[in-house]
């Protein structure tokens, strides 16, 4: 009888994203025995680092969707997380303006889903009122969402990646899973990398985010009916020079695909716009500076003031979708083994806007369905 080649291990997170970083320490503080693989050199390179740093309130997803419900249980643990971690953030609030009458009749609707989602002080403003929060904004009315905030998303990552650290879970870089199969007493996965691995894991949690319907597809005995198709939405990113005009967030009224371009500013008191929305077929972090023009046109309806030549290319993130352009919203998927039939795979599917505010709430549903 022949010995397996692969080494039995407990938990494996795929993806050392925001995400895979809350769900490894969700598992470590239960007791787990906790393997991260990435293919990158470090944590959060992509999406996670690719982002507007926005701790948001929860205002905009659908009653009941599992957007809204993490969203907002996730914003409420995460502020709790800052202050007892120390982690940089700041409850700055943000205000949604409208620029005409037919906006201005969309901000009631606005705060009515918010509510429904347990939005906490959502407040109609007219437009008085909001120019006097922020003197420099133009606009017809205005919604002020006081639980909206930013954080300084490296900080929190490395917040997350200690606490599972200490409770003994382990990290492996440049490590890229090239294989995976469901074995009789858990999945098999084969990790290549400088020092490649083989390992039989009792869990594995896909948490890859714009690469996760691409490994699950490689996992032999996953019936293929249960991983969605992968498409890309870029959101582009300009920075301001000078110091920004307003101390809160500013957000026009939504967008299709998105939430419009909105100006944000990070800890260090940077400025930037963004993101908007440009669909494209595959990863591709450039940002093209023509696209400034649409910028200057979008912002000055709420910002007037913007002069010419003051944005700067930042940089890109894309979404990672699981629906194509003009179709409805998606949600997003923790696909565990009452869905797909395998047990000991979870699989985290379009895990865009606002997983870094839902992070610690997925982390939570994560470690329920995992049954620790």
């Amino acid at each position: 009888m022949t010995s397996s080649p692969f080494e039995t291990v407990d938990c494996v997170v795929i993806g050392a994203g925001v995400v895979g970083l809350a769900v490894a320490r969700a598992l470590a503080l239960a007791g787990r025995e906790v393997i991260v693989v990435e293919a990158a050199e470090g944590i959060g390179t992509e999406t996670s680092s690719r982002n507007s740093e926005v701790i948001h309130a929860g205002i905009y997803y659908p009653k009941g969707s599992l957007m809204a419900r993490t969203c907002v249980a996730g914003r409420r643990m995460l502020y709790a997380y800052c202050k007892q971690h120390g982690v940089p953030h700041q409850n700055c609030g943000k205000l949604i303006v409208a620029t005409n009458e037919a906006e201005s009749d969309k901000l009631a609707e606005i705060k009515g889903r918010a509510e429904a989602n347990g939005v906490e002080g959502m407040r109609l403003l007219s437009a008085a009122e909001a120019i006097a929060m922020e003197p420099n904004l133009h606009c017809t009315a205005a919604l002020l969402s006081p639980s909206t905030g930013i954080i300084d998303s490296h900080s929190y990552m490395l917040a997350l990646q200690g606490d599972a650290e200490e409770c003994g879970a382990m990290y492996a870089f440049h490590s890229p899973v090239s294989a995976a199969r469901v074995a009789n007493a858990g999945i098999d996965l084969e990790v290549g990398g400088a020092e490649p691995m083989k390992l039989r894991c009792r869990l594995v949690v896909n948490s890859a985010g714009l690469h996760a319907p691409t490994l699950a597809k490689k996992i032999v005995g996953l019936p293929s009916d249960c991983v969605p198709q992968a498409y890309y939405a870029k959101g582009n990113y300009f920075t301001l020079t000078g110091r920004s005009p307003f101390s809160r967030l500013i957000y026009p009224v939504p967008v299709p695909g998105g939430l419009g371009v909105h100006i944000t500013v990070d800890m260090g008191g940077q400025a930037k716009f963004g993101p908007d929305v440009e669909w494209i077929d595959g990863i591709d972090y450039t940002v093209d500076p023509h696209r400034a023009d649409r910028f200057y046109a979008a912002v000055r309806r709420y910002w007037p003031g913007l002069k010419d030549g003051a944005l700067q290319p930042g940089y890109a993130g894309i979404r990672p979708k699981t629906v194509p352009q003009g179709a409805p919203a998606q949600d997003f998927v923790v696909q565990g083994p009452a869905d797909h039939g395998v047990p000991g795979l979870i699989n985290l599917f379009g895990i865009e806007s606002p997983g870094l505010t839902a992070s610690l709430a997925l982390a939570e549903q994560v470690r329920d369905i995992a049954g620790t």
